[in-house]
């Protein structure tokens, strides 16, 4: 792209050094640097990019892009400097791959519960449809079908650009994006424009990061205000009105609010709710009247979710009809309650829950059926939020027997989690193991046939982080492996 339009997107700047005609890529890390393209310089949660400019010169960038003055040869290359990298990247990322988000229709999912299963759920009935579609998150980005790796859950700017453009050249009809407070606080959708904003729920997570709770929903709520103003565009947010805060998001947005929930206004409510071990099913009111609805998703909170989805893609335009032979056919969103495919005498599930609030849901979705032991593990990850641990724990003290353990512990000590959390327990009835394998094959220990367990907080991760490195994990293969062990039995199909 021609340097002087792409520079165009940055009115307040300082240039100094040599200008090349073009820039050939984008990059904020050093090692993906190719000649001739331009290195962005963040400072990110722990790496500072401005550290790396020299390699990213060596690596043949011609263009640095940074927030304080860095060594440079101004023979070769150009230094610009600006207020705030993080959101300079979103609007050169945007302009550099032509603003793909203006040629697909976006479906931005926010909230601290929910964002993974809404996202799956909107995308897969789209596909279900005979539609192309993509989907970004925590479990990656999935092409129509093809998935791949990402970092993060709402990516870089450059990496999200690079990932909407390439869904508009696939020709994919929709994008739907999981959008994390982080992303939103951290810039890294400046020059993303969403056509809906779909909120799920706001409680207690990410405090060391935002500082409150007041913090943390007017963070979420960028996602609503960045809906704009032009009110000649065909917008919407799509609101849980059984959370407060979606009454403070409809103030931050011109465009019409889709309600969803269980209150008697929602304009897609859910009524007469049935939990079972294989299917939920309700009553969904409608705009179009009341339908009948049963599903493979477990648990009351994915009747949320799917009313959260169902609202969004009315929105969009989809007929209802087309939305709900999708939704009934939908198989379970990978790592969200997924029932542990095996014959074995006790049934299992994986779940993501790592907070307070997906906790006791993940809990209160197998009472209704519970006939013996409810066994519950539960983990937090290292060096993160650390005043949810007790409340985390508290809520499982609702299980029979409690495993508290880690989920990604990184550089901190396992007994500082564990102690952290069984501060919170309200029985005796529980056990502290910081290594996770040894946990999961613990809490099958103890299960007796007909019993339940809950493997919470990994969900359909298959990897864990201690140190500063990746290694293999996965709940469920390790629970089957220990099962077997114990009932003396294979297990059948496994995940």
């Amino acid at each position: 792209m021609e340097t002087k339009l792409l520079l165009e997107q940055l009115p307040v700047k300082t240039v100094t050094g040599t200008v090349p005609d073009e820039v050939t890529d984008l990059a904020v890390d050093s090692r993906a640097v190719q000649p001739g393209g331009a290195f962005i310089c963040i400072n990110g949660y722990t790496v500072d990019g401005h550290d790396y400019a020299e390699k990213a010169l060596a690596a043949g960038a011609r263009l640095i892009i940074a927030e304080r003055p860095v060594q440079f040869d101004p023979d070769r290359a150009a230094l610009v400097l600006v207020d705030d990298t993080a959101r300079a990247e979103g609007l050169l990322a945007a302009a550099f791959y032509g603003h793909p988000s203006r040629s697909i229709r976006l479906i931005g999912v926010t909230g601290t519960n929910g964002k993974t299963s809404v996202t799956g759920i909107i995308h897969g009935i789209l596909r279900s449809c005979g539609r192309k579609s993509a989907a970004s998150g925590t479990i990656g980005f999935d092409l129509d079908g093809t998935l791949y790796e990402s970092a993060n859950t709402t990516t870089d700017a450059v990496t999200t650009q690079q990932m909407i453009r390439r869904a508009v050249l696939e020709d994919c009809d929709t994008m739907t994006m999981e959008v994390s407070s982080h992303g939103l606080v951290e810039g890294r959708l400046a020059g993303t424009e969403f056509d809906i904003a779909v909120f799920t729920n706001l409680t207690h997570d990410h405090l060391d990061f935002h500082g409150t709770m007041e913090h943390y929903g007017y963070a979420k709520g960028l996602l609503f205000s960045q809906l704009g103003q032009d009110t000649t565009r065909t917008k919407a947010a799509v609101l849980n009105i059984d959370d407060p805060w979606s009454e403070r998001y409809r103030r931050m947005t011109p465009f019409p609010v889709y309600s969803y929930g269980l209150a008697e206004n929602a304009m897609f409510r859910g009524t007469d709710i049935r939990l079972g071990a294989e299917l939920t099913s309700f009553i969904m009111e409608t705009p179009e009247g009341p339908q009948d609805v049963t599903m493979n998703l477990l648990g009351k909170f994915n009747v949320h979710n799917a009313l959260a989805a169902t609202a969004a893609l009315y929105a969009s335009g989809l007929p209802l009809g087309e939305i709900l032979d999708g939704l009934r056919s939908l198989p379970p969103v990978k790592g969200r309650m997924e029932k542990v495919k095996a014959d074995l005498p006790v049934t299992m599930y994986v779940d993501y829950a790592h907070t307070p609030d997906a906790i006791e849901k993940a809990i209160d979705s197998v009472l209704p059926y519970k006939t013996n032991k409810l066994i519950f593990l539960i983990g937090t990850g290292g060096n993160r939020d650390r005043s949810k641990r007790p409340i985390m724990a508290e809520k499982a003290s609702v299980a029979d027997y409690v495993v508290l353990t880690t989920d990604d512990p990184r550089d901190e000590p396992y007994d500082s989690i564990t102690s952290e959390l069984a501060a919170g327990m309200k029985h005796d009835g529980f056990a502290c193991i910081g290594d996770r394998e040894e946990a999961v094959r613990h809490a099958v220990s103890v299960a007796g046939e007909g019993d339940i367990i809950i493997f919470a907080g990994k969900g359909h991760e298959d990897f864990q982080i201690i140190g500063n490195k990746k290694f293999p994990h996965s709940d469920a293969a390790i629970a089957i492996d220990e099962a077997e062990r114990k009932f003396g039995r294979k297990a059948g199909v496994r995940d």
